[in-house]
């Protein structure tokens, strides 16, 4: 039951719909996810309750520092992943979470204000690495990327992560309608009307790409608890 946390210190980075978009894509085809809502906001608990019965994927909110390694435990058994979503916010929770974690994934947009929230959460990775010899496996994912345009503050902040070491996913996730209207909508991508929104099958194989290429990072150990359904299988076809 690997813990996978997304951080970064400054409020919208687009970290609220990666973790919405790996954890409903992580259920649909069978995994068991436990979304752990530490965010202030609440905005993955509101959509949760405005969204129908989803299987195989429990949110629980209100998540503290004080909390949240008990609602690991209490939970361990009936979850194959955990999601962490944490406050856009420098607080004691984001180390307590970072030690905590199996992978620890950090949404960038291509912005100097933005690259500097993820940078705090690179420097506590860091520390805890030269001080304390606790080395957590980390990634960056660039969010809000424009499908079109390839901006010049995009090309640095890469750049800038490239020189530092950094590894920066292959998919990044992109502007897309689809993910700023399941938040009003409820439901997930898949439940969604193709014609109500726009591009929605790319916005499905965006987050697709984005699910597949975090399983390859944090693997669940044994066997898969995947139902043997053509979803699934067309699902690990595209690995």
């Amino acid at each position: 039951m690997p813990v996978i946390t997304f951080a970064n210190t400054k409020g919208g980075a687009g970290k609220t719909t990666a973790v919405l978009l790996l954890a409903t894509e992580l259920a649909q085809v069978g995994y068991r996810v436990t979304v752990l809502d530490a965010d202030p906001q609440r905005w993955i608990s509101r959509w949760h309750q405005l969204s129908p019965a989803l299987p195989h994927l429990n949110v629980i909110s209100y998540v503290t520092q004080a909390s949240i390694e008990r609602h690991i435990a209490d939970n361990r058994y009936t979850t194959d992943y955990f999601i962490v979503d944490l406050p856009g916010a420098q607080t004691p929770l984001l180390a307590k979470a970072i030690g905590l974690s199996d992978h620890v994934l950090i949404p960038i947009q291509g912005c100097a204000m933005d690259a500097q929230g993820g940078a705090n959460v690179l420097e506590l990775l860091r520390f805890l690495d030269d001080k304390a010899g606790i080395k957590v496996p980390h990634s960056v994912v660039l969010t809000r990327v424009n499908s079109m345009v390839t901006t010049r503050a995009l090309l640095a902040v890469k750049m800038l992560l490239l020189e530092r070491g950094v590894e920066v996913l292959g998919t990044p996730i992109i502007e897309r309608a689809a993910f700023r209207d399941i938040f009003d909508l409820g439901g997930t991508l898949h439940t969604m009307d193709d014609g109500r929104i726009s591009n929605l099958d790319k916005a499905r194989q965006n987050a697709r790409a984005f699910a597949l290429e975090m399983l390859r990072h944090v693997p669940l150990r044994g066997t898969k608890p995947i139902a043997e359904s053509t979803t699934a299988r067309r699902f690990w076809q595209a690995a």
